[in-house]
């Protein structure tokens, strides 16, 4: 390396502290100080910039006792800001994340009860994103920049309003404790304030002081935990979903809702025999498909999806609303949509016999299922019928569907040849079902069948994703893109490591392709080898996400794919459509009540969008994750729930995991992991083989590997955390208890926990009355 290289650039210079003319400052000048100073500027800060001496600062305590009665300034003698204004050095604490960028107010705010706070963006040196979460304290620096004021974050403090969720119990004393619904916290907590709550209550509580030993207090009761609806409500609180509509965004759906269509500015497709098909209890309806022969051995196909662009505008508050939840949660008793349900349920759906604004994606098939041709138009449609998957299935399968459902099979048909060419990763992943009866308690809980009605629809929607994309990289516009890169190679490594035990060779050196595991599996005879190798691949995969830079997508063999297909429910396809818009001059003539009711004419990109899309896709990515774990975790607490009647009988269970302390497994058909301590398998030691992914018998060389398949006893089931513990049939109640258990005690009737002594929360399980 050169020398002129090798040079470290020189540190820039500090600048030096203004000078002022010595003398007392009158009062402006005193207000500019304190607006530009880096730091705290108190009295002693004043006196020395000023060159004050002697009595020139007794005249200065008295100049500032003055100006804090006249309200210029506020604070104390050791650091004095703008009274209304924001300190330059000053603690936050953040309220918002937005874009992955951190938002925050001053954590006390007192000037008068009409003023709400500034809001400062906050800016983390060095971070892409913000490595800070609601509800953190900053000791920060600001300025102003522009139209906005930033915060440059100087130390993380300590948080001293974290809120637990979790439920009251008390001991013999009366005492209060808290137990928390988060599997990982193992001890409760001594309850301060009970707030009003009483015993059994799932209640929200926050530290109530710096202190663990000051315990929590109750902010706020939120009922009964194994109440119908409970489940999640736990996991809104748990991860911070967002789920109550701000007035503003609600007065603006209602806006947006009366927008008129304009038809004669839109491609008329009303005439066509558009279906969708959908989950028999589907809250919205995004998507809709048609398809007829071309005469030349393929077919023309249109797939419309609801055109949630011409009423969510950018820029409004609606628009930030929903870009802020990324997306809707769906829950076996409720959904948080990502839009009001007056646009989510009403006007976007795609419901039968209205007319509804949509974006149309035409595509020719050709007779190989390859899509030839595609172009996209904003269109006005009227859905000829909305059907169940499972009777679009029984339609086809008893020979009694129309000649326009029968069009959409026959077109699969080919796109099925076009997938099979492709060959993507084809994992049996079941997925589980909670049916709630009227009063939202637990019916049945079963593995959601898979139909050819499924794949008509999913391959469809594959196409149109696939069109968007090409589309848009045609004009050289920005795409959110949904990837998913191939495996790691360290994850590749572990993955051939895993595949010798079993004889099996995965050579690195070559492509490696989603049909090359397809064809492992595929030669694989037997059944619970097969599962074990299943188990593997799925782990060697990577997590999709959101990016304006394309990396493909492995799982589905595609080298361009966007999600265009559920603007309703994802805010990346609404990002998508905007594209759309902007790419293909889509944009539309607003109409309507008072031209529009003020809403925003432009329904394409928003330029911040346009110019750097990144912020956004890292956002929805982070939302998206933390709705797959809500939703996850309240289908295993309804599992826990429907099995806690059920403690002691024994299970088909299947192992999906394997560590030094024991193994994980799941219950055939049904779903729940639950945990088998390695303590509880013997008086012999076991080993791990960490490569393998198995725990083996010093003695017997009796063998637990992931994907082996083995009765189990239930020996617990907490509903409020959705954890299991398992046990061998032949143990002889093994498993170890701390304390006094939990056990599960009807109350109102309903199931309620009570526990014998707190400072634990390993429950037992109970049969119910």
């Amino acid at each position: 390396m050169s020398k002129e290289h090798s040079k470290k650039p020189k540190p820039k210079p500090k600048p030096k502290p203004a000078r002022h003319a010595p003398g007392l400052p009158s009062r402006q000048q005193v207000l500019d100080f304190i607006a530009q100073s880096d730091e705290p500027a108190g009295k002693r800060e004043i006196a020395k910039a000023f060159g004050l001496k002697g009595q020139e600062k007794i005249q200065l305590k008295a100049l500032l006792r003055d100006m804090a009665d006249e309200g210029l300034i506020d604070g104390n003698r050791s650091a004095f800001h703008r009274m209304g204004g924001v300190p330059r050095v000053t603690v936050l604490r953040v309220v918002e994340i937005e874009d992955g960028e951190a938002y925050a107010i001053p954590d006390s705010w007192q000037p008068d009860d009409a003023t709400p706070p500034p809001r400062l963006r906050v800016v983390e040196k060095g971070r892409r994103e913000a490595a800070l979460k609601p509800g953190d304290r900053v000791l920060a620096r600001t300025e102003e920049a522009g139209k906005g004021l930033i915060a440059h974050p100087m130390k993380k403090l300590a948080a001293h309003d974290e809120q637990v969720l979790g439920v009251v119990e008390l001991d013999g004393t009366g005492k209060g404790w808290l137990a928390p619904v988060d599997k990982r916290v193992r001890n409760a907590m001594p309850i301060s304030d009970l707030g009003g709550a009483e015993e059994g209550q799932l209640v929200l509580a926050e530290p109530a002081g710096r202190s663990p030993r000051h315990g929590v207090k109750v902010t706020a009761v939120l009922g009964d935990p194994l109440a119908p609806r409970a489940f999640s409500l736990i996991a809104i609180h748990k991860h911070g979903i967002p789920h109550v509509f701000a007035s503003e965004v609600l007065e603006e759906g209602e806006v947006a809702a009366q927008l008129a269509l304009a038809p004669e500015a839109r491609e008329d497709l009303r005439h066509l025999p558009i279906v969708a098909i959908d989950p028999s209890d589907a809250r919205d309806h995004d998507d809709a498909i048609w398809a007829e022969p071309d005469g030349a051995g393929g077919f023309r196909a249109v797939v419309a999806i609801a055109d949630v662009s011409f009423y969510v505008r950018p820029g409004t508050a609606l628009d930030r609303e929903a870009r802020k939840r990324g997306n809707s949660v769906y829950f076996p008793d409720r959904v948080v949509p990502m839009l009001p349900e007056v646009l989510s349920a009403d006007v976007c759906s795609l419901r039968s016999g209205e007319d509804r604004a949509a974006m149309a994606c035409h595509m020719r098939i050709d007779e190989h299922g390859r899509v030839q041709e595609f172009r996209f138009t904003r269109a006005l449609v009227r859905i000829a019928e909305v059907i169940a998957y499972e009777e679009a299935q029984r339609r086809i399968d008893a020979g009694e569907a129309q000649p326009h459902l029968a069009n959409l099979w026959a077109a699969w048909r080919l796109l099925e040849k076009a997938r099979g060419a492709r060959d993507p990763l084809d994992l049996e992943l079941p997925e589980r079902r909670v049916v709630l009866d009227p009063q939202g308690r637990i019916a049945e809980i079963a593995v959601r069948e898979r139909l050819d009605a499924h794949r008509v629809v999913e391959d469809f929607m594959i196409s149109a994703n696939v069109a968007a994309a090409k589309a848009l990289e045609s004009r050289t516009a920005p795409v959110v893109y949904r990837i998913h890169e191939p495996p790691s190679r360290e994850k590749l490594v572990a993955l051939k490591d895993y595949l010798a035990t079993f004889d099996r060779e995965l050579a690195l050196g070559q492509v490696i392709t989603p049909g090359l595991f397809n064809r492992m599996l595929k030669d694989i005879g037997d059944d619970t080898e097969k599962l074990l190798v299943m188990e593997a691949v799925l782990r060697s995969q990577t997590q999709a996400y959101y990016g304006p830079r394309n990396a493909g997508h492995f799982g589905l063999a595609l080298g361009s794919y966007a999600h265009f297909t559920s603007p309703i429910r994802r805010y990346s396809d609404l990002l998508v459509h905007r594209a759309l818009v902007d790419a293909f001059g889509l944009e539309q003539p607003l109409a309507g009540p008072r031209d529009g009711g003020g809403v925003p004419a432009h329904s394409g990109l928003a330029e911040r969008d346009r110019h750097d899309l990144s912020r956004v896709t890292d956002a929805i990515s982070t939302a998206e994750r933390r709705a797959m774990m809500a939703e996850r975790e309240t289908i295993d607490r309804y599992v826990a729930a429907w099995l806690s009647a059920r403690v002691g009988e024994v299970f088909p269970t299947r192992i999906t995991g394997v560590r030094k302390f024991g193994f994980f497994a799941t219950i055939v058909g049904l779903g729940g992991d639950g945990l088998v301590p390695v303590s509880t398998l013997g008086d012999e030691h076991f080993h791990f083989d960490e490569k393998a992914q198995v725990l083996v018998g010093g003695e017997s060389r009796k063998t637990y590997a992931v994907g082996q398949v083995l009765d189990l006893r239930l020996a617990e089931a907490n509903p409020l955390t959705g954890a299991l513990k398992f046990e061998l049939p032949d143990a002889e109640g093994r498993v170890e208890q701390r304390g006094r258990p939990m056990v599960l005690k009807k109350r109102g009737g309903h199931v309620v926990g009570q526990r014998g002594r707190p400072g634990n929360i390993r429950h037992q399980g109970r049969r119910r009355k």
